[in-house]
């Protein structure tokens, strides 16, 4: 049940209007870092807006809600809010697990970037299939090595009691 309206209330709040500036915000940062990150390494990437444009053959990505990770985070910090634990154990679970998927769709981001320059039937398949796999799997076993240490500290505290 905690699950459940954790999850309701956050998706909820993202569609206000309230959010969408600090959203877009996320993905724009994304794009920045993406860019700075792709030129930094000797790639040729302009940032725009919420767009990571080539500057060599002019083939951008687009970082559109349900691509910049926040979905994932929501599931993850519902999950995390409705398992019993400490409120320490869940500040560190939710903190560490938005940047764990954040970290994880930066590489992806970029790695889309480039195999779109290169093979969109495979940049096709990797945006639709392998990333959101890859991204919801990395929630799931944050969640899981979370809840692994979580429980030992939480079963630590019982037995000093």
């Amino acid at each position: 049940m905690v699950f459940a309206l954790a999850a309701l209330v956050q998706f909820g709040l993202l569609l206000t209007p309230w959010f969408r500036p600090a959203i877009n915000s996320l993905s724009f940062f994304a794009v920045r870092m993406s860019s700075a990150t792709i030129n930094l390494l000797g790639g040729h990437a302009l940032a725009r807006g919420a767009s990571l444009v080539s500057s060599v053959n002019g083939f951008g990505v687009e970082m559109k809600d349900g691509c910049n990770g926040v979905n994932v985070v929501i599931l993850l910090w519902s999950a995390v809010l409705a398992f019993p634990g400490s409120v320490q154990w869940k500040a560190a679970g939710l903190l560490a697990g938005a940047l764990a998927v954040q970290s994880l769709n930066f590489v992806r981001f970029i790695s889309l970037f480039y195999l779109g320059q290169y093979s969109y039937s495979w940049f096709e398949f990797a945006h639709l299939y392998l990333w959101e796999t890859l991204i919801l799997l990395d929630g799931l076993v944050f969640f899981g090595l979370w809840v692994k240490y979580s429980s030992r500290s939480f079963k630590g505290l019982l037995a000093a009691k």
